[in-house]
């Protein structure tokens, strides 16, 4: 199974990630957003960061993930490429637990490819079948 695919969008960059339930999918969708900074192979899991969130449904989950994610780019200087995720349903919603690794940016180990300014619910899309799972986002640049 492929992890992910680039979607067409006139301005922006859309990613189509899959996986065999919805937190594989979340996975796969992360790593599609860091190969939009950047080649996630020259990553090296180095460093391990938590990352805990809730979210009254799957869209706004997926919303909150990836946003947390370039939250923490942007903060922290950091490119992630290995990702372990949770999800599990709770009386307010939805529930997810990560672990994330990934190092410092170097611009020289790093080539930045696009940079990522936003997270957005453009074209934004859950399916899930008892074969597969896939997410679809847009991120805005």
């Amino acid at each position: 199974m492929k992890r992910f695919e680039w979607v067409e969008h006139p301005s922006d960059i859309g990613f189509r990630a899959y996986g065999r339930d919805l937190a594989e999918a979340f996975e796969n969708a992360a790593l599609a957003l860091f190969e939009v900074m950047v080649d996630t192979e020259k990553v090296e899991p180095r460093e391990e960061a938590e990352v805990g969130l809730e979210a009254e449904d799957e869209k706004a989950l997926l919303y909150d993930w990836l946003d947390r994610l370039i939250y923490l780019h942007d903060s922290d200087n950091k490119v992630f490429s290995k990702f372990i995720v949770k999800i599990a349903e709770n009386q307010e919603g939805l529930r997810l637990q990560a672990r994330i690794w990934g190092e410092v940016f170097d611009s020289r180990k790093h080539p930045e490819r696009t940079a990522v300014k936003a997270m957005t619910y453009h074209m934004m899309e859950i399916k899930r079948s008892p074969e597969e799972t896939y997410v679809q986002a847009v991120v805005d640049i």
